[in-house]
């Protein structure tokens, strides 16, 4: 072979190799979402949508890790337009699209999908779109979004979507953003090997078995989260009882385990039944008693799915006072409350259904174990608060802007701890009920800050915007200065004053509460005096 020859077929190799790794960096590039987030500036082509109702129906290749079918998306416009934008991840590739069963034109980019037409006039409309593909596989699940393929103990298939952080685009196409909900439900209609089970949102309402494969109609009347709207497979046995709620309702319960587990299924239920009275001794009636108590053991850390949360600790529990508990089965289940029920209209108010959550915990602690098992947790929730981030950050942010590096949960409970102590925890209690239990803040009706701000304000019969805005969005801690002003006497003054607070002092050996305004107060006291020494405020003291 000559040299010419050698150098030519060298420059053609390297050639190959160059455009090899060019395609899979491209591949590699493609298969990345970790930019993904949901909610953000809402678009104003979204802002004229309002999604009524979803209808996705597809089949899950577990050999391949893919899915294939349709999902049916029904919207009111609220005035006419030339495009319908919906979110979908671009790893799924669209097929082809029907509005009010008519095909359109239709471009998929970045993420979306651009339906174009003369005209869509103002009113209900069903867009139908055809898809399939490989969707993504969670790096981190649940924080980090995707399906995960995995197996049981015993070998049998067992999948599990988690889409808070991406939101539910990761697999169905929709708007996604928090502030938009289908008021009209969610049909799903999920075909698997013959053998699995699927579980899902709302009630089962018909299984049927063609040619080895199973398909599992479920269904959902409620207004539900697009992350919430998710289903998960396994070789599940549905291990059965009912509760009867605090106003006479009788809900059953379902627990999807997986076979192979289930000698746990009866202390968990029971561990259930004992955590709704809980919960519904302070936020009210169970909110989906015209569905179901769910929940399906999962791969992964749990997740609030709405009337399916999901489940993995092991089946491990701590003991409180001699009661079995599971901060993550309670946790997750306190989201049927505070995320599911409640929900923040942007995810820059993220801490109302994460902080509230956590704070559910610490009453259920206090139920279990009283005041000093109650006081235990606080004191935990506030040793982990970081101050690095406000809590709230702006408006109209993403899950990633709200989330990353934030106190939303610790913080967000130690406020409510706070505000307990500020207005009276009769006030506070009545309040928190309220807020859970009120139309104007749940299902249909989605909440902010402000919202939360002025019903305790109204509660209390004076503006808590001041306390609210210190502890939501700033990061400062309350500076109290004590200082020796005379014989046996001495000031008590804060140095970042905001509003008159309570404040409990130690005197001589007996707490007093007083009101500390901008100009301070004076105590004769023989030594200097404890502010605040039980911890109800995030505070630094100088003396």
């Amino acid at each position: 072979m000559s040299a010419i020859k050698k150098k030519g077929n060298y420059n053609k190799f390297i050639i190959v190799i160059i455009a090899t790794l060019f395609y899979q960096l491209s591949f590699a590039q493609n298969l990345d979402i970790s930019y993904l987030s949901s909610g953000g500036k809402l678009k104003p082509l979204q802002a004229i949508m309002d999604i009524r109702h979803y209808s996705i129906n597809l089949e899950v290749d577990l050999a391949n890790k893919s899915i294939n079918g349709n999902t049916v998306v029904t919207m009111n416009l609220l005035k006419p337009t030339d495009t319908i934008l919906l979110d979908l991840v671009h790893l799924l590739k669209v097929d082809r699209i029907l509005v009010d069963k008519k095909p359109v034109k239709f471009e998929q980019k970045e993420d979306k999908i651009y339906i174009t037409e003369k005209l869509f006039i103002e009113g209900r409309h069903l867009v139908d779109i055809k898809y399939g593909g490989m969707p993504p596989i969670s790096a981190r699940p649940p924080w980090l979004g995707g399906f995960t393929w995995s197996k049981d103990s015993l070998g049998n298939d067992w999948v599990s979507i988690n889409c808070q952080k991406e939101g539910g685009r990761l697999y169905f196409p929709c708007k996604d953003h928090p502030s938009d909900e289908p008021n009209e439900g969610v049909d799903m209609k999920i075909t698997v090997p013959e053998g699995l089970s699927v579980a899902g949102p709302g009630l089962l309402q018909s299984k049927r078995t063609i040619k080895n494969k199973t398909t599992f109609f479920w269904k959902t009347n409620y207004t539900i989260s697009n992350y919430c709207i998710v289903f998960n497979i396994g070789k599940y046995y549905v291990a059965k009882d009912n509760y009867t709620t605090i106003n006479g309702n009788k809900v059953p319960i379902e627990f999807y385990v997986l076979e192979e587990d289930t000698t746990h299924a009866k202390k968990l239920i029971e561990t259930k039944i004992r955590d709704t009275k809980i919960l519904e001794k302070y936020f009210g009636e169970y909110p989906w008693f015209k569905e179901k108590i769910g929940i399906a053991e999962v791969p992964n850390s749990g997740m609030e799915h709405q009337t399916m949360i999901t489940f993995d600790n092991k089946f491990k529990y701590i003991n409180i006072n001699g009661n079995p508990y599971s901060a993550n089965l309670y946790h997750e289940y306190a989201h049927e409350w505070w995320a599911n029920k409640v929900t923040n209209k942007d995810w820059a108010h993220m801490w109302i259904q994460e902080g509230i959550a956590t704070y559910a915990e610490a009453l259920a602690y206090y139920e279990l174990g009283g005041q000093e098992a109650y006081n235990e947790i606080i004191a935990g929730h506030k040793k982990s608060i970081k101050h690095k981030k406000p809590m709230v950050g702006g408006e109209e942010l993403s899950e990633d802007e709200t989330y990353a590096g934030s106190d939303i949960y610790t913080k967000g409970s130690f406020f409510m701890h706070s505000l307990r102590y500020i207005i009276g925890e009769a006030l506070f209690l009545k309040t928190l009920k309220k807020l859970s239990t009120d139309p104007a803040y749940t299902y249909d009706n989605f909440v902010t800050s402000n919202d939360v701000e002025n019903l305790f304000s109204t509660a209390a019969g004076y503006s808590l915007k001041p306390y609210f805005d210190f502890y939501l969005k700033t990061t400062s801690l309350i500076e109290i200065a004590i200082k020796e002003v005379g014989y046996k006497q001495y000031e008590i003054k804060v140095n970042n004053y905001f509003m008159d607070l309570p404040f409990n002092v130690l005197i001589n050996g007996k707490i007093v509460r007083m009101l500390i305004g901008k100009s301070g107060v004076r105590v004769n006291s023989d030594m200097a005096p404890l502010v605040d020494p039980t911890g109800y405020y995030l505070k630094k003291v100088i003396i």
